[in-house]
């Protein structure tokens, strides 16, 4: 009798990935990190364990957006006091924190469940090309 595989959160092997966000379409990028982060890019995928892997973006501040949504996209957040809506556009957001724009569209790609902020905790996203993982990512290969 066959049964399906089901993996357990003690089988998990995570690795690290580097993705280069330089003239990349924002969305294609946020799915693709998606799919690493959830693990769904691995034979092992089980949709209730947490079995994605590491991955580190640079160069969030050259990450490119289609038909002019630089100043049509917002960004909103509120303070929870009367009036308090912000908002802003994806150009106010790439010069004060480019690294939060690509956050912000993987989060959003990712299940709204208990696991996200796991998943979203195995994100490092860097504006230019610096970064401190350099040791993580050779020791995979």
């Amino acid at each position: 009798m066959k049964t399906t595989y089901i993996q357990k959160p003690a089988e998990v092997e995570r690795k690290w990935h580097l993705m280069d966000a330089q003239d990349q379409i924002l969305g294609k990028l946020a799915v693709e990190i998606a799919k690493k982060l959830l693990g769904k890019d691995k034979p092992t995928f089980t949709s209730h364990v947490d079995g994605g892997d590491f991955v580190v973006v640079v160069n969030a501040s050259k990450v490119k957006v289609t038909r002019g949504k630089e100043n049509k996209k917002m960004y909103y957040r509120h303070s929870q006091y009367m009036g308090g809506l912000r908002e802003e556009t994806f150009a106010q957001v790439m010069e004060i924190n480019p690294a939060r724009v690509i956050e912000l569209a993987v989060k959003n790609m990712l299940p709204k469940n208990k696991l996200r902020d796991d998943r979203m905790a195995r994100l490092k996203v860097y504006a230019d090309a610096e970064h401190k993982h350099q040791s993580q990512l050779t020791n995979t290969k």
